[in-house]
């Protein structure tokens, strides 16, 4: 069993900050990296920011200087500080991990919303 559970979404004002976080639990030892992605309405889900074992992270470029993602690996835990909000940042935000077996899969939390009022 493999669970991702989101906290810390809502209701910003455009500016402001918020900050996710995600707990991992179950066969965390199998995750190589763990991510936020978001979905706004009519729109395909898309990469946010990723963060591997090693610390490496990479983020959309629509969030770049905005945002930060960071992980407690003792707590299984991967968050991400959101500053400067804007409007478009308005989606629901799910939580992934990459679980590495024989081949790479993925889990996904349940999302959490974020909407940001100009």
């Amino acid at each position: 069993q493999f669970e991702l559970v989101e906290s810390g979404g809502g209701l910003v004002q455009a500016g402001g900050s918020l900050r996710l976080s995600c707990v991992a639990s179950g066969d965390t030892i199998c995750i190589s990296a763990m991510g936020w992605y978001r979905q706004a309405p009519g729109k395909e889900r898309e990469l946010v920011a990723t963060i591997t074992n090693g610390d490496g992270t990479s983020y959309a470029d629509s969030v770049k200087g905005r945002f930060t993602i960071s992980r407690d690996n003792a707590k299984d835990t991967v968050y991400l500080q959101m500053s400067s909000l804007k409007p478009e940042d308005t989606a629901v935000y799910y939580c992934n991990a990459e679980c590495q077996r024989l081949t790479v899969i993925d889990f996904w939390g349940q999302g959490t919303q974020v909407t940001v009022s100009s």
